[in-house]
This record gives structure tokens, C-alpha cells and sequence, in this order.
């Protein structure tokens, strides 16, 4: 299944991730990177090693999901573990379809 950024990219949502380590080695940019691209994943990485965005965000669970709209609003907010076909991740999904232009008509 292809990723958020995949396929709403184009319709332009933009994917940001933010990195606030747990233990000293996650704090060393090159480890990240490295992580990073053995993932496979496909947008930015922030470095939060001061957890200035996590504390900015009042954030306190791992994961957090932050659905932004273009003014800076967080819209929707998913904490916790997740897959694609739950409740929550569905309605994550449906508040970002909310947020864009409707997708091209098929030709």
C-alpha cells in the first residue's frame, strides 16, 4: 500500500517528520539518515534532539500523527500505534481529504 505522502503528495500534502530521540546514539544526525533511508522513507526528517517541536506540540505519546491545514492549525491528531484499515487511521485519512482539492477525475 503506497504511503500518505504517496499519494496525496501530488494533491499537495506535505509530510514532515520529526525525530525526538529516546537514547544518546538517536541524537547523531548521520545515525538518523542512515535509519532514514534503511526505511525506505520517502519525505523530510526533522532532528528534534531538544524537543523543542515535541514540547511545542505539547506531545506526549509516541507515536503522534499532526494533521496540519495551510495556516498551521493542527486539524486532527492521532496518538499511538496504528495500520491503515482501523477506525482511527481511517478517519485520519478522511480529515487530509478534507483538507485538499478534490483528485483529478479519472480519464
Amino acid at each position: 500500500m503506497a504511503s500518505l505522502n504517496e499519494r496525496y503528495a501530488p494533491r499537495g500534502l506535505k509530510v514532515i517528520g520529526v525525530h525526538a530521540p529516546e537514547f544518546p546514539h538517536e541524537r547523531k544526525p548521520e545515525n538518523v539518515r542512515d535509519q532514514v533511508a534503511a526505511l525506505g522513507i520517502d519525505y523530510p526528517v526533522v532532528l528534534d534532539n531538544d524537543f523543542a517541536i515535541w514540547d511545542g506540540l505539547g506531545n506526549r505519546y509516541w507515536p503522534a500523527f499532526y494533521l496540519l491545514d495551510k495556516d498551521g492549525v493542527i486539524r486532527k491528531v492521532l496518538t499511538g500505534e496504528t495500520h491503515a484499515e482501523t477506525a482511527p487511521a481511517k478517519a485520519f485519512e478522511a480529515a487530509i481529504e478534507r483538507l485538499l482539492p478534490p483528485a483529478p477525475a479519472e480519464p
